[in-house]
């Protein structure tokens, strides 16, 4: 489909985006190809840290900078390559938007900003998430970035864009902005991918492959961190095993605390009661959801998580799963009020235990509701909509004034 002023735009995204070892490039990935089947030229700059790895370029023009990932030390190093770079390309390749990320890579921009306003090139901003568990040593530092990104952006940068609309309006009160000048694009799935009727045998077989066949599965998937309700959510199983034994929960993923977990589970013999299982490749997940009976988006009523949109509650939802979930704003502005969610009180263990014995007993009824939750992304979510709303906010950057104009100001 063609963008709607049939206008073809040369689109640069650089990011720090490994794409062999990050798994948070789903959608930069799908944004772009969607953009590109919408008529625009589109590129991607990031990062390929080993030697065999197969990626995916198909339907991107991707600009792969070979960099051995190390956690502090790769950022910077990608920075120098941007700003190297990123003056010649802009001359030679003229491109109308170049959109980046805020970490350490903002640097890298500091070359690149006379030639931007020569050429016209238009630089924006993109925020994913604000900065989350920031207790340890490096979470400060992505703290750092993130705000001195913003504040670098606000001044020298003529766009931002944000993954919600309470996450632009914290973003734009705390930095002071206004907000008629930051776009929003949620998260978004693919509904071909994450399809139901794709995967009814394929559930039916690595359920049964699994030897959860008879049993009731709750099922997360996504990164093992301290404070995302995990450790809640597998206490919670101490309390559901005394009245259930055929109730599993299912954690797909890996992180920081999965020996934690994995110390937990043992020291309160849950091992029939919760199976942690090491991450897949993404075109396999649909699989994991489809043999689940119900999701789990755990996450606490924090500030980290308030105003994001979990890509997991959207996977849920587009596989036709009845979801339980905390009651924050993040899940409330997805569900609503429609019954393909059951909202948690807290991430108590008693309240996620009740939760999950309440989807137990309403286990006929999870089908019927669950097809709710996949009208909202059909109408919302889907990977084709997101793009458009990105695609109208670039093309409007064209017609605006300054971004850096700030609330009160002319």
């Amino acid at each position: 489909m063609e963008n709607p002023k049939n206008l073809k735009k040369r689109i640069l995204w650089a990011s720090f985006l490994v794409l062999d070892v990050h798994f948070h490039k789903t959608s930069r990935l799908e944004v772009l190809k969607n953009l590109a089947r919408k008529g625009h030229n589109v590129s991607l700059l990031a990062v390929r840290s080993g030697e065999a790895s197969r990626i995916d370029d198909s339907e991107l023009n991707m600009i792969l900078v070979p960099l051995r990932y190390f956690p502090i030390l790769s950022p910077v190093m990608f920075a120098v390559v941007l700003f190297v770079f990123l003056p010649f390309y802009v001359m030679i390749s003229k491109p109308h938007y170049i959109i980046t990320e805020p970490d350490f890579s903002i640097f890298g921009f500091a070359s690149v900003i006379p030639f931007s306003k020569l050429k016209r090139t238009k630089l924006i901003l993109d925020v994913r998430s604000t900065p989350v568990e920031t207790t340890d040593f490096r979470g400060r530092l992505r703290a750092l970035f993130f705000t001195m990104s913003v504040r670098i952006a606000k001044r020298l940068f003529n766009g931002m864009t944000i993954i919600t609309p309470l996450m632009r309006e914290e973003v734009c009160k705390k930095f002071d902005i206004d907000p008629k000048f930051v776009g929003i694009w949620s998260s978004g799935v693919s509904t071909t991918l994450f399809n139901p009727d794709s995967y009814v045998s394929d559930g039916k077989e690595l359920k049964r492959k699994l030897g959860l066949s008879k049993k009731f599965v709750v099922f997360y998937h996504g990164a093992f961190s301290a404070n995302r309700g995990l450790t809640e959510t597998v206490k919670a199983m101490c309390i559901v095993k005394r009245f259930r034994s055929d109730i599993v929960l299912f954690l797909l993923g890996t992180g920081p605390v999965a020996n934690n977990l994995k110390n937990l589970i043992r020291m309160n013999s849950l091992q029939d009661n919760v199976v942690i299982h090491s991450p897949v490749d993404y075109t396999d997940v649909p699989k994991y959801i489809a043999m689940s009976d119900v999701g789990v988006v755990p996450l606490p009523n924090h500030p980290y998580w308030k105003h994001q949109c979990p890509l997991n509650l959207l996977e849920y939802l587009a596989m036709g799963k009845v979801v339980i979930a905390t009651d924050i704003p993040a899940n409330r502005l997805v569900i609503g009020e429609r019954e393909c969610g059951i909202y948690l009180s807290s991430v108590k263990p008693i309240d996620i235990a009740k939760a999950i014995e309440y989807a137990y007993h309403n286990k006929e009824q999870l089908k019927e509701q669950g097809a709710t939750g996949r009208a909202i992304i059909k109408e919302k979510y889907t990977w084709e909509k997101v793009a458009t709303d990105l695609e109208n906010y670039l093309l409007s950057v064209d017609d605006t004034v300054k971004f850096t104009a700030n609330y009160g100001r002319e």
